[in-house]
């Protein structure tokens, strides 16, 4: 009869002992604010992933930037701090959902437009009008959306091209040329994709944070009162 062998159980890698922790920071257009803090295994591993936060997770002032979703991805990785690159926008559903209204009509225009810096971006546009807009309408309202949104990118780097779209400088210019035709509620650029780099891009360069000392505090030394024993003066007893 043949023995059957018994493999004996090894021992489990607590795979979390391996990793290390690092604070992930907004490109310096968000002033290299920290956005997460994530565990990695590698440097090699962390890069090319992505970290979506909020415009008020950033800044946590306005509580409207709640409904603007950044997608970071790292580029680069020091000892303890992760560097990004904005990967595009996007408007929250709940808030495009919000700006629904009955009897309106809504436009859509999609495109993509390079950079003076040779960024390649995708950007989705969305219009609300008042009432229902034509076939020919709306073709005007795009051809002004897509002239702006070639002056702007041939004049912009990719850096001031993201800051004047979420901003909203972009959106609120294109709905003041365009309310001459038609009288629009609102004009949003709802989403942004970065297709492409250029060649030559170089990766922001990940400063190691420092960590400073937290302050010793000294305990107080208390001193003990003295307490003086009180002299008893012995009664003097005349003689008669």
């Amino acid at each position: 009869m043949a023995k059957t062998k018994t493999r004996g159980r090894g021992k489990v890698k607590d795979k979390w002992k391996e990793k290390r922790w690092v604070t992930v920071l907004a490109p310096k257009e968000f002033e290299n604010k920290p956005i997460a803090y994530i565990p990695i295994t590698s440097d090699n591993h962390a890069i090319s992933r992505s970290v979506v936060t909020s415009l008020f997770d950033i800044y946590q002032k306005d509580p409207q930037q709640y409904s603007i979703n950044l997608q970071f991805q790292i580029t680069n990785v020091s000892s303890n701090s992760a560097a990004t690159l904005l990967k595009g926008h996007e408007y929250s559903r709940e808030y495009l959902r919000s700006l629904v209204r009955r009897g309106s009509s809504t436009l859509s225009f999609i495109d993509d437009y390079s950079t003076k810096d040779n960024y390649l971006v995708r950007i989705y546009l969305i219009a609300f009008a008042q009432g229902k807009l034509n076939s020919s309408r709306k073709h005007e309202i795009r051809l002004i959306a897509h002239k702006i949104f070639l002056q702007k990118c041939q004049s912009m780097s990719y850096s001031e091209l993201c800051q004047d779209i979420i901003n909203e400088k972009i959106a609120s210019e294109i709905f003041n040329e365009t309310k001459k035709i038609k009288f629009l509620r609102k004009v949003a650029i709802r989403k942004t994709k970065l297709i492409k780099i250029p060649e030559d891009f170089k990766p922001p360069i990940a400063e190691p944070i420092v960590e400073e000392p937290e302050p010793t505090v000294e305990e107080p030394t208390v001193e003990e009162p003295t307490v003086e024993e009180p002299t008893v003066e012995e009664p003097t007893v005349e003689e008669p």
